[in-house]
């Protein structure tokens, strides 16, 4: 092994950094959340996805249940499951997959925008049967508003999106479903005051939200194209005063499936769909069977150093 890489060669190797340095990695820690991405096919397309859903990319294609089934019965005991896509009420099976995690009794974390595929009637009425049948409290939509802002949601989502995410909100506190909100902390805005504002907005849609618990209000940290953080050493656990345990691919995995694949995969996060290192296996035993190295600008600059985590 070399004692050093070039300065151009950031996050190239699996096992040392840079400038030589052990690279840092993460051990598998028991299993808290299992995700599963539906698709990357959304109807809006966001300036800065980080998967670049849209309505036209399919390179991630719709789950089926007959892919979500084997996952479910790999699992042992109750867990967190997380859907999320591309916009997950697109995909033509999300109400029996829905039905299914619920009835096998897992609390079920579902991400959307809470827009125009969520109000379709054959969705309201399929969350309202779910509601109906005794399986809606494990059940939490998460619905992402990139800013507390209108101006600065559209300029992400597209004009007039902010109101018809508001609109779904209103409709899913109607219901009387579990409602919680996912939002971005812009660079000049420190924490408080995005919790404050946020929480002011949830009181002007009547939802019932604790800004101040992070459950209900996750606060994502910016993700920034061609960002060049730092590479993540196995030093820096100490200095950081970070466990690896803390971070997300120590006890979450993400199911998908790639466009012309015969089956699904799993990958070590919800973040890291392209990069072939980090899809671990066919199987959850598979893809949890060897830690998983940091090579990546998003492990440093989420993960580790941003905090943050895709689970509540």
């Amino acid at each position: 092994m070399p004692d050093s890489l070039p300065p151009t060669a950031k996050f190239a190797h699996p096992d040392v950094t840079a400038k030589g340095e052990t690279r840092a990695s993460v051990g598998w820690a028991g299993l808290k959340t299992l995700w599963f991405n539906t698709g990357t096919l959304c109807n809006i397309e966001c300036r800065n996805c980080y998967i670049l859903s849209s309505p036209k990319n399919d390179r991630l294609v719709y789950l089926t249940l007959a892919d979500v089934v084997p996952y479910l019965d790999e699992i042992e005991g109750e867990v967190e499951i997380g859907i999320t896509g591309g916009e997950p009420f697109m995909c033509p099976e999300i109400l029996p997959i829905t039905r299914e995690i619920l009835a096998r009794g897992h609390s079920l974390l579902f991400l959307t925008n809470a827009m125009r595929p969520m109000m379709r009637p054959r969705i309201q009425e399929g969350l309202r049967q779910l509601r109906e049948d005794g399986l809606g409290q494990r059940l939490t939509l998460r619905v992402s508003l990139d800013s507390h802002d209108p101006a600065l949601h559209d300029a992400e989502r597209g004009e007039g999106a902010f109101a018809e995410a508001c609109e779904g909100l209103r409709w899913l506190t109607a219901e009387g479903f579990t409602v919680a909100l996912a939002g971005r902390q812009s660079l000049h805005e420190d924490e408080a005051a995005a919790r404050a504002a946020y929480g002011a907005l949830a009181a002007s849609l009547g939802l019932a939200l604790d800004p101040a618990d992070p459950k209900q209000l996750v606060l994502f940290p910016e993700m920034i194209p061609r960002d060049d953080p730092p590479e993540i050493t196995t030093a820096c656990w100490g200095i950081l005063n970070k466990s690896p345990d803390s971070i997300m691919c120590a006890n979450q995995r993400m199911v998908i499936r790639r466009k012309g694949s015969v089956r699904a995969s799993v990958t070590a996060c919800t973040l890291l769909v392209d990069d072939p290192a980090f899809e671990l296996g066919a199987t959850l035993a598979e893809a949890t069977a060897a830690p998983v190295k940091l090579n990546h600008p998003w492990c440093a600059s989420f993960c580790v150093l941003g905090g943050g985590s895709c689970s509540a």
